[in-house]
């Protein structure tokens, strides 16, 4: 398989920081139509929960601020690296990017990891395009290579992602704020402008992975319509929510 090719038997997946960094096998949602699981976030060091107010409603959605906490790669690996190698799906793990060098450290480590097909990397929020390409140039190995962009930013960094040698790029849910609280987006109100984005990136050529207020089958049909890759499905998996799966089997 060449280093940035992703392949998947199925265009459903589930977002990064939705169902934990292993599969739960007491989990009742129907795992079989999806093409990957992507793990939790994981940093090379352990990060603790976000202070303060996490999560507060709005009409269409929700805002979450949750300081993706994880215990670090180390430990991880140690906790889930058997269950990656014996996962129904292939596993995506996402790494988040705090700076470069500790990047390609995390990179090299799961490189040969069995079970893992693919990397997903989280780039910190308002990061510029010459910032992006030193995160991606330093993610680049022998595993295909997925790179999260805000959906804010997603338009304005794409084409320099790929350049730097992401395989694919996947929306995250864009940053918002309400009173007392910043967060990022969630819910139904978010699809029209993930819907654009999928359908701006892939006649742009770029190789997309939708994701953002997904939560009927209509919306995944939708966004692979609109050239879509894949589509990841996040909030809604909350719910316990089968009948989503279902749009995306082959």
């Amino acid at each position: 398989m060449p280093k940035n090719d992703l392949y998947l038997d199925k265009p459903l997946m589930n977002a990064a920081g939705t169902l934990g960094f292993a599969l739960d096998p007491k989990n009742p949602l129907d795992i079989s139509h999806f093409g990957a699981f992507v793990t939790n976030p994981i940093s090379q060091q352990e990060r603790t929960p976000a202070h303060g107010r996490r999560y507060q409603v709005y009409p269409g959605g929700f805002l979450l601020h949750t300081g993706l906490p994880n215990p670090g790669l180390s430990q991880v690996f140690r906790r889930y690296g058997r269950q990656w190698a014996r996962s129904p799906v292939p596993v995506i793990v996402h790494l988040l990017a705090l700076e470069p060098a500790s990047l390609a450290r995390m990179v090299e480590r799961l490189e040969g990891v069995e079970g893992i097909m693919g990397l997903e990397i989280g780039l910190p929020p308002e990061v510029d395009e010459a910032a992006a390409a030193d995160f991606i140039r330093a993610a680049v190995g022998e595993l295909p290579l997925i790179v999260r962009l805000p959906l804010e930013q997603a338009e304005h960094l794409a084409e320099a992602a790929v350049n730097a040698g992401a395989g694919a790029i996947s929306l995250g849910a864009p940053r918002g704020k309400l009173a007392g609280m910043n967060g990022r987006m969630y819910g139904p109100a978010v699809f029209p402008l993930a819907l654009r984005a999928v359908e701006k990136l892939a006649g742009s050529g770029i190789p997309v992975i939708g994701a953002g207020g997904v939560y009927q089958p209509q919306d995944v049909e939708a966004m692979l319509a609109a050239g879509a890759r894949a589509v990841q499905i996040d909030a809604v998996l909350w719910r316990g929510v089968n009948a989503i799966l279902h749009s995306g089997k082959s």
